[in-house]
């Protein structure tokens, strides 16, 4: 199967899960905590999860699925394709009635992801990915940002990551520092250079990253884990050691700055 009809499989998933989405008012919407400090969860993440589980494997009856919200089996492991899902990236934006919250769809071959979609309805923003064939946002093509110093670098990141243990002398590097809820948002802004990189030194969820790792790499980006290795998916445990995402020439120089065998920070994100 091309990875490009994997790609048009996912943004048809993708505008689908924004149609139900849309039908929430998030503030309005039905919300818990879910078990172990796992974070919110809302009526509308659900209803969107139904729909994809639905959809998705009836149309590719031989992949894997790993999502957020479904209860998760070995099964996948043993798939040569799996889709890794968010049905919605940044739930307490949400639910807090923000725009900042996106559909995060993939699919991964062999630990590597081929096809890739992360939609924000409420930005009208589809940005799309498929293997070797570039990186788009609403059809058009997008590239990482140009060469650039770093104190100059816009940076996506939480304050507890420029804590002076994690850096290499004591200090976090100088750089213009921003935040977006959502990973998935984060890691298409980077794609499209809007931003030079994003950082978080949390363990971080497969289905937080997988798309937006195919995004950046498309668009000429780098992506880590927070000690410089290439990241892989459809682990047994689906979670990633931290995430460096950036421009070539910014990712080296912040993994330059950062500890090697620094201690991360506590929980998930």
């Amino acid at each position: 199967m091309p990875a490009a009809e994997d790609l048009a499989l996912l943004i048809q998933a993708a505008e689908a899960a924004g149609d139900i989405a849309l039908k929430y008012s998030g503030p309005d919407a039905k919300r818990w905590d879910k078990p172990d400090d796992q974070g919110p969860v809302t009526e509308a993440d659900l209803a969107v999860n139904a729909m994809l589980e639905d959809m998705l494997p009836q149309a590719r009856p031989n992949y894997g699925w790993l999502s957020e919200e479904s209860e998760d089996s070995q099964e996948r492991l043993g798939r040569d394709r799996v889709f890794i899902i968010d049905p919605i990236d940044g739930t307490r934006s949400f639910a807090e009635g923000s725009r900042t919250w996106a559909h995060s769809l993939a699919v991964a071959e062999r630990g590597e992801v081929i096809a890739a979609v992360i939609y924000l309805p409420q930005r009208e923003l589809l940005y799309s990915a498929a293997k070797g064939q570039g990186a788009f946002c609403n059809g058009q093509p997008v590239s990482v940002t140009p060469p650039t110093e770093l104190p100059q670098t816009k940076v996506l990141t939480a304050k507890p990551n420029l804590d002076s243990k994690h850096w290499r002398g004591g200090s976090a590097p100088e750089f213009l520092r921003s935040y977006r809820p959502s990973l998935a948002y984060r890691l298409a802004r980077v794609a499209d250079g809007g931003y030079g990189a994003m950082l978080t030194l949390r363990r971080s969820w497969e289905w937080d990253i997988a798309a937006g790792d195919l995004l950046l790499r498309e668009a000429g980006g780098v992506t880590t884990d927070r000690h410089g290795t290439g990241l892989r998916f459809n682990n047994a445990t689906p979670l990633l050691d931290g995430v460096l995402a950036a421009a070539p020439d910014v990712h080296q120089v912040l993994l330059a700055g950062l500890e090697p065998q620094g201690p991360g920070i506590p929980g998930r994100y």
